[in-house]
């Protein structure tokens, strides 16, 4: 083999070591990858293969929603502008958790039609809420944050 065949080989088999490990770090990532998804999307029929797996899903907490059940879970239903979803949570609740409230809750779908959450989050204080709750409700119209604020990080510029 002469230097430059040599020098080839050595390039086309770091490219190829260097192939496997992206090839083996996106095949770990995308089983951890959470999507976000609004009552609306949720609903939709089109959208029912997109549903499973792991989800995040964003909303209002509907006023007069919030049950305690017999096995100490708690089922609330999250809402947008056009649909809602009930939402069933076996642990504790956030201390700034309420109705009227922007949440994001993960977890997955059932089939009967509710979100089964294993963790609520709830926003901090009265002007923040989750990015991807801001930006579905401006999208639809229902906005009801500050003006002058960014919704997106909560933050005042």
């Amino acid at each position: 083999m002469t230097r430059k065949q040599k020098r080839f080989a050595v390039i086309f088999g770091a490219l190829g070591v260097l192939g496997a490990a992206v090839a083996l770090v996106l095949t770990g990532l995308s089983e951890q990858v959470t999507f976000f998804r609004t009552p609306t999307d949720i609903v939709a029929p089109a959208n029912a293969a997109e549903n499973e797996g792991r989800l995040r899903l964003g909303g209002l907490v509907v006023m007069g929603s919030v049950e305690t059940l017999e096995d100490s879970s708690v089922r609330f239903a999250i809402e947008d502008a056009n649909h809602a979803v009930t939402v069933r949570y076996g642990g504790i609740l956030p201390d700034l958790f309420r109705e009227g409230q922007g949440i994001v809750a993960e977890g997955t779908m059932q089939p009967d039609g509710t979100f089964r959450a294993d963790t609520v989050l709830a926003k901090h204080d009265e002007t923040y809420m989750p990015r991807e709750v801001a930006d579905a409700l401006k999208e639809q119209g229902v906005w009801k944050g500050e003006a002058g604020g960014d919704a997106r990080a909560g933050n005042e510029y």
